[in-house]
């Protein structure tokens, strides 16, 4: 199924992940910048629509799927945890980048929104990621919190994070394998 395919590296220090999501454009704009709708499959939080604008992700991923707890790795995230970030590019209902963090050299995602007939093609590219670690940890987030968008678009219930987010960390952990 397209929609779960594996994203890719298509640089060092970054991955790409495309999903089909059910449309129209406004519907998923509206997934990625309102903190309650975000809050279903990603974080909540507020969102500045505009350059030089804040972003504030409330992480707490036991609100996201059936499972709770963490797995030991990842134990002191069970509370949930905030980041912060601005917003770097914004042209609605197209296109969305912010730094993920407030440091200077913290990466940066962007979020790139195309109209496909009844779907959108949603493209995610996060940049400036440090090592083959750290770049699997975050294709694996991404892949497994696009997974759980899909799912609540499409009304189904939501897979576990947890459990997913290991299987494609290990999976993506063999992809990046030559990736510095």
């Amino acid at each position: 199924m397209r929609s779960e395919e594996y994203g890719t590296s298509p640089e060092p220090g970054t991955v790409r992940i495309e999903r089909y999501l059910p449309g129209p454009v406004e519907r998923i704009w509206a997934y990625l910048t309102e903190g309650e709708k975000r809050g279903k499959w990603l974080a909540t939080g507020e969102m500045e629509l505009r350059v030089g604008g804040r972003v504030e992700h409330h992480f707490l991923h036991a609100d996201l799927s059936p499972e709770k707890v963490p797995p030991p790795k990842y134990a002191a995230a069970e509370a949930g945890h905030t980041m912060y970030g601005t917003v770097t590019r914004c042209e609605p209902p197209r296109l969305l980048a912010y730094t993920w963090g407030n440091e200077a050299d913290d990466s940066e995602v962007t979020y790139e929104l195309v109209p496909r007939g009844d779907e959108v093609l949603l493209v995610v590219t996060q940049r400036r990621l440090r090592g083959r670690a750290g770049m699997a940890n975050v294709a694996a987030g991404w892949h497994t919190h696009l997974g759980l968008l899909l799912d609540h678009l499409e009304g189904r219930a939501a897979r576990g994070f947890w459990s997913g987010h290991a299987s494609a960390e290990a999976e993506y952990t063999r992809r990046f394998a030559d990736q510095a």
